[in-house]
Parts: structure tokens; C-alpha cells; sequence
């Protein structure tokens, strides 16, 4: 005997004697998929998103059950960022013996584009996102049950239609609402994929200040007492509040002499800053920190220099040649 087979919809459990592009009851496209009689019966909202992604429902998973891997990095180029920032404050320091900073800034209210599910085996699949500034990142997950090609495939259409577009801030009341018509193991998988992206904006999103040559003030006349030093170096620690940091918006070039600094502890100094464009929506900044005396001409010829070859680095992979007059 020929099994007879029903039409439901994923997204509000109707059934239906045929397939349709369109939910007659809920109004969605494309929502419509094929069971077994015996396996269609009407659901509740809740429970047809956890059937239709073919995983039992009777017992949430826990997150303990689910191994994650470090990521399979593609070519994102933030880990290099960091180093390259890291190097740059160095280069800065040694090239004008004061203390010197590097961070990036611009990355705010990102929002991820697209989201692909990659099947690697029954149990295994690759998590890979894709922010609206064309950063990567991806994920190995394995899962403790078997997983469908066609399971992943409709997990990864939800993803797409419902949590791309949004910020950080967003995702969060996104995922709260689809918490209350998913359940179980299907939640679990959509949590487990969402909160990978949630952690890729939140890094995103996080500045971290590179300092080097702090040694330099103790060099310097004005800084040769601890007492008077120290602030200025704990003001210029890694651990720093980067916002704390003066960054360039309409010039390329900022100085900051004595008063002209916000902050107490460089009210007696004078801040030298260059940005750069590093590309994806984001501006790197390298800035010195000195003496009100300091030679400024030379030291914003350095770093505008510096700045330039950076720009070029991230904007086409290139080194600048150096220049005789630098050395």
C-alpha cells in the first residue's frame, strides 16, 4: 500500500492535502514540506519548528552534550590586525623614543549578512558567518545525534530569515521571541548557532589598546621621578579604557598640547595621533605620548609616514619603501 502523505508548515504547524509556495493559514513562503501521514498529525506551533528541523523534542540537550571547536579560521585578517598593531606601536616607540600607542576604532553596530551551515559528517558541521563588513568566521560543532542534510539546510534557512540584519543588541530580544514557538533540541540548535554569532560581534566590537615603550618616560627630564611618572604609565597600561584614547574624525592628524587633553593625567604632556584606514568600516590609530617640548614637525612627519604605509598594507598587501630621510 502506497504510505499517504500530508503537507505542514514549519512555521505554524497547518496542514495542508498539497503542496503550496505559500501557508494558507499563516501567510509564509516557501514554509511548506512533505511527511509521512503518520507523522504529520497537527502540532502545536512550538513543537513543528523542532520536527521540522528532525530532532526529537522530548529532551532538551544540554550544551555540555554539544563540542565546539576552536575556529577554523578563513582569511579574516583580525588576528593579524592585532599583531600589525602591536608591531606599529613598537615601530612608532622605537622611531621617536616615547611612549606610543595603537588601537583600531570603527566597528560599532555590526550586523551578520548571511549565515552558512556546512555538513561536514552525520554529527558534525561547520558554522560559518558572515558580518555586513564581509569579516569571516566559522566554527566546528559536533553533536552527540545525527543530523540531516535537509535538517541543516532548514535550520539554516531560519537562521537567514531571522537573524540577519540585526545588532548585537538585537539579536538577544530576536532570539527570546523564537524561544517561545521552538522547542527542545530544535531551540538548542538555533541558540547553539546564534550565540556563536553574538560572541563573532561582540569581538568585533571590542577595542584593545597596544602600548609599548612606556619605559621611555622614566628618559625623559620631566618623568625621571616615579612619582610624576606613574600616573601617565598606568594611564597608558594595556589594560586602558581605549575610549580614553583621543582618535582622529575629520583629519588624518590630531595634536593634543598640554590643556588641550581632556584627561588629567596628560594635561602636562602633548598627544601626536595619526589614523589609517585598515578597511571592513575600520580606522586604526598610532599616536606618541611626550613633552610639551617635543619636536612636532618630525614626529608627525613619522607617523603621518608610518600611517600611509599601514593604509597600504591592509588596502593592498604592501610594504612602504623606505624613505632616506626617515632613518
Amino acid at each position: 500500500m502506497k504510505t499517504k502523505t500530508l503537507f505542514y508548515c514549519t512555521e505554524c504547524g497547518n496542514e495542508t492535502p498539497k503542496w503550496q509556495g505559500k501557508c494558507p493559514a499563516c501567510g509564509a513562503w516557501n514554509t511548506i514540506v512533505e511527511r509521512p501521514a503518520e507523522k504529520a498529525a497537527r502540532k502545536s506551533p512550538a513543537a513543528s519548528r523542532g520536527s521540522a528541523l528532525g530532532v526529537a523534542v522530548n529532551r532538551p540537550r544540554t550544551m555540555a552534550e554539544v563540542e565546539t571547536t576552536d575556529e577554523l579560521r578563513f582569511q579574516t585578517g583580525m588576528g593579524e590586525l592585532d599583531r600589525v598593531l602591536d608591531q606599529a606601536g613598537r615601530v612608532v616607540s622605537q622611531l621617536t623614543n616615547y611612549p606610543s600607542f595603537a588601537l583600531s576604532s570603527g566597528l560599532s553596530r555590526m550586523t551578520i549578512r548571511r549565515f552558512d551551515l556546512l555538513m561536514v559528517e552525520r554529527n558534525a558541521f561547520i558554522i560559518v558567518v558572515m558580518t555586513d563588513t564581509d569579516i569571516v568566521r566559522n566554527r566546528l560543532i559536533r553533536l552527540p545525534s545525527d543530523l540531516t542534510e535537509a535538517q541543516l539546510q532548514m535550520l539554516n534557512t531560519l537562521l537567514n530569515t531571522t537573524f540577519t540584519g540585526l545588532t548585537l543588541e538585537e539579536i538577544t530580544p530576536e532570539l527570546m521571541r523564537v524561544a517561545q514557538h521552538a522547542a527542545g533540541e530544535a531551540y538548542g540548535l538555533i541558540s547553539l548557532v546564534v550565540s556563536f554569532a553574538m560572541d563573532v560581534l561582540e569581538s568585533l566590537e571590542q577595542r584593545t589598546v597596544h602600548t609599548s615603550g612606556l619605559a621611555h618616560l622614566l628618559e625623559l627630564p620631566e618623568y625621571r621621578s616615579l612619582e610624576r611618572a606613574q600616573p601617565l604609565m598606568s594611564y597608558l597600561s594595556e589594560d586602558a579604557d581605549p575610549a580614553r584614547f583621543p582618535v582622529p574624525k575629520d583629519d588624518p592628524m590630531k595634536i593634543l598640547i598640554g590643556p588641550e587633553n581632556v584627561a588629567d593625567a596628560l594635561k602636562d604632556t602633548s598627544v601626536v595621533v595619526a589614523s589609517y584606514d585598515i578597511g571592513d568600516g575600520m580606522r586604526g590609530v598610532i599616536g606618541v605620548v611626550g613633552p610639551t617640548r617635543m619636536d612636532y614637525a618630525k614626529i608627525t612627519a613619522r607617523l603621518s609616514y608610518l600611517a600611509e604605509g599601514l593604509s597600504r598594507l591592509f588596502g593592498q598587501g604592501e610594504l612602504p619603501q623606505g624613505r632616506d630621510d626617515e632613518k
